[in-house]
């Protein structure tokens, strides 16, 4: 995964954290427009997301986090 995308999942994430709490809970979908205008990029976060790291449709945002900062 790109720097641009980890950089923007770590932003959303503390975005998200900031605003509804510690609890709070992302799927991959959240780190793109409604729009697919990236289906390439949202394919591979969606790879690592189910494939790789066999996350759950809804996470915490600080899991996620911790995970893209340990890539």
């Amino acid at each position: 995964m790109n720097i641009h995308m980890k950089s923007k999942i770590i932003e959303i994430c503390d975005k998200k954290i900031q605003q509804k709490g510690d609890n709070v809970g992302l799927s991959f979908y959240a780190f793109f427009k409604n729009k697919n205008s990236e289906p390439e990029l949202l394919l591979e976060v969606a790879t690592w997301w189910i494939m790789t790291e066999k996350l759950d449709h809804f996470e915490k945002a600080t899991k996620i986090k911790r995970l893209i900062q340990t890539m």
